[in-house]
Parts: C-alpha cells; structure tokens; sequence
C-alpha cells in the first residue's frame, strides 16, 4: 500500500510532534503508527530497518523514520519523515534555549515537562511488552537481549561491542533458507554519496569561507565530525560533546550543559538536539544574529549526514538480508536492540523518578530521593494509556497539565 502524500504529512508529522521520551518511547510510537494502526510496513520490515538503522551513527529514531518514509515514497518520502521528525524538536528546542538565556530556568515549564517525562514512561512500558514477542523469537534472540541489557546496564560495556558481538553471532547462525534475491538495487549508490556529500559540506564549505574561526564555523566542522562518529546514540556522544563545547570553546557552562541535557529530554525529538542548545548558547556571546547562525549550522550538521547514510544504504538492504547468514547478522542486531531500548528504558525511569541518582554501572537512585510527583504522573499516565486505551495525545497533554497543576497547587 503506497500512501499519499497527505497520509504521509499527518502521520510522519504526528510522530515528530509527539516523540517525547527518547529513542525507546519514539521507536513505539512509530511502531504503533505505521505498523498497527496504518499498515504502511510490516512487521519484518519495520525490525529489519531498525536493526539496519541501529548500526548506523547519528540518531536511530530519525533515521529509522526517513527509512520509513523512503521504503514507502523513496527519495522523497525519506526526506519528508525525516524533516517532519526533526523539526518540531528543533523549533522547540531553539524557542526554549532562547527563553532559557533571558529568563534561566522556568518552573511551571519544567513542571509541564515533568509530566510528559513521566507519560513517556507509560509509552515505553507499552512498547516492551509488544517488543518482547516480535523481536525476541527463540530462546537464542532471548538470551542475546539479556546480555545486551546486562552488559550496558550494569558494566557500561559500549554499544559498539554489544552490536558488533551480535553481528559476529549472527553470521555465525545463519536464519531461515536463502530467500529469493530481490532484484539489484537501482544503479546510483555513487551519485547519490556525492550528491548528498555536496549538500552536506557545499553550504559548511561556505561558511568557512565567509567567517572563518567564526562560532559558526566551529560548531560546522564539530557537530559535521560527531555525526560521523556518534555510534550508539546521543548518551554515548555526550561526553565528546560536553568536552568541547564546555571545556574546549566555552560556549556554555557546566551547569549548563547539564539544564540543555533536561530541555532536550524534554522535547519531541532526538535527544541529539541538545547540541542546538550548546550551539545557541555559543553563538549568543557574540549576537542574537550568530546565534541564529550557529544554531542553523548545528541543525544542518548534525542531521544532513543521516539522510547521506540511509540513502546510500537502504536500497541495498533487501538484497542483502536475502542472504541466510547476512539475515542471521541482523536478526541478532535486532534482538540486541530490544536489550538496548531496555537498558534506555530502565536509565530513563531511573533518571525520571528519582531526584538523586549516582553516577554509576548501574546508575543507583540514592535512598529517600524518589520524586513522588513523577511516580504520581507516571502511574496517571500508565493508567489513561495502557489500561483505560486513550490516545497518546490526550495521556501527553494531560500529564502535562497535571504536572503543572502540582506545581502551582501542590
């Protein structure tokens, strides 16, 4: 079924305007609207191109959308679901850095925000139930997801070494027969590389150009290199990006970095746009004009490449996955992810509904500080989501507005 363009637009913009609660809870949600509700993508379909998307740096959920969008529309399609899934996140983002600079910290905001932190938990609850049996089939996909969650959870192993063992696994116990091999991918993998480079680093190139050393400049060549090397998500780039905006360019301050880190939780969107705060903020030591500037160069940096990534490589994945063991590789990736969503999932809740956690493997919520306004607001929301099956939403905006009435009468 080829939806059309209209179909399309409500959809993908749905999504970008409720994908609260980071990669597990966005994940879900595209899950629950192009798989169950619409039928766009079936279930194969959906796992494999998030296996795939996994692999990839830059931030899997916006990828995973523009492959969804490409696998139904192509070219087009791609671009849509992945401007639709970014720009919401991004326009709130940089409205909230902005206010954040001349007013600091907004309470009856963060309130607000708290109860939508806190119906993400619902949304990701939900999410691992309908994961467990879909990606997780047999005892071998079932034991590759533990140790995944075991080793991320409980002795930071990195993602790298979690997904690269799966892989390595996986060639190792091929899945299923050879299929039937889908016809080559159109020729174009080259042209496309270049065409996509040149959109990439064609307008960077320029600002280089016109305002070398600049703040612009900068954050042009630093978010375009963290793009490239940010394998297993924003938490696993963090530190990079800490590093250099704090320490290295002095765009922010700790505390800083740390209240951006809370905003992007926060937002629709990956949490990757945390660097438009960081980009925002830099900029504004100058002017209002080059923070604009910066922020614009930070978006264009950090999610042009994803586009480069899932155009090059998605016609190929059919072909690819037709091959017993190639399938098996990705099988396993896949059943790892379930292990990686959980481990995102269990740090989220922690994070949420705890005031005070300690800094560890695994993170440890210090006695006495459970944040009984964030249990409050997250059995509200599991409650209109899960059992009493309202929409999503409706559960947003009513943890929303329930978190800022605790706030103004509790």
């Amino acid at each position: 079924m080829t939806p059309g363009w209209p179909e399309m637009t409500r959809s993908f913009g749905r999504i970008g305007l409720l994908s609260f609660g980071g990669p597990a809870a966005q994940i879900a949600l595209m899950h629950h609207e192009l798989v169950e509700e619409r039928g766009w993508l079936d279930e194969d379909t959906f796992l494999r191109g998030l296996g795939f998307c996994t692999l990839l740096p830059g931030p899997e959920a916006m990828q995973l959308a523009t492959y969804a969008g490409w696998r139904l529309r192509g070219t087009a399609g791609g671009l849509l679901a992945g401007l639709l899934f970014v720009l919401p996140g991004a326009l709130v983002m940089v409205a909230l850095s902005a206010l954040y600079l001349g007013y600091g910290r907004l309470p009856l905001v963060e309130a607000a925000f708290l109860g939508i932190k806190a119906a993400a938990l619902a949304i990701v609850a939900g999410a691992l139930w309908k994961l467990r049996a879909k990606a997780l089939k047999g005892p071998l996909a079932l034991a590759i997801a533990t140790s995944a969650f075991v080793a991320l959870f409980f002795f930071a192993v990195p993602f790298w070494i979690v997904l690269g063992s799966a892989l390595v696994l996986g060639f190792a116990v091929p899945s299923g027969k050879a299929g039937s091999m889908p016809p080559p991918a159109q020729a174009g993998t080259l042209r496309t590389i270049v065409t996509w480079l040149a959109i990439w680093w064609l307008p960077l190139l320029t600002v280089l150009w016109l305002a070398p050393g600049s703040v612009p400049a900068q954050a042009g060549l630093f978010f375009s290199w963290l793009a490239t090397v940010s394998f297993g998500g924003a938490y696993a780039v963090l530190a990079a990006l800490a590093q250099t905006a704090v320490e290295t360019n002095g765009w922010l301050r700790p505390d800083q970095m740390v209240d951006g880190l809370g905003l992007a939780e926060t937002t629709p969107g990956p949490l990757i746009l945390v660097t438009l705060f960081t980009g925002w903020l830099g900029g504004a030591q100058v002017s209002v004009g080059t923070a604009i500037a910066t922020a614009l160069v930070t978006l264009w940096a950090t999610f042009t490449p994803c586009f480069l990534w899932i155009f090059a490589g998605a016609p190929h994945l059919e072909r690819l996955t037709a091959n017993p063991r190639l399938r098996g590789a990705l099988d396993m990736v896949s059943a790892a992810v379930a292990g990686v969503i959980a481990n995102l999932s269990v740090w989220f809740a922690v994070h949420i509904l705890f005031t005070d956690v300690r800094n560890s493997s695994p993170p440890v919520p210090l006695p006495g500080s459970l944040d009984g306004r964030a249990l409050m607001l997250a059995l509200l929301a599991f409650v209109w989501l899960l059992v009493l099956k309202r929409g999503l939403p409706e559960t947003l905006a009513l943890a929303a507005l329930a978190g800022a009435a605790l706030f103004l009468f509790v």
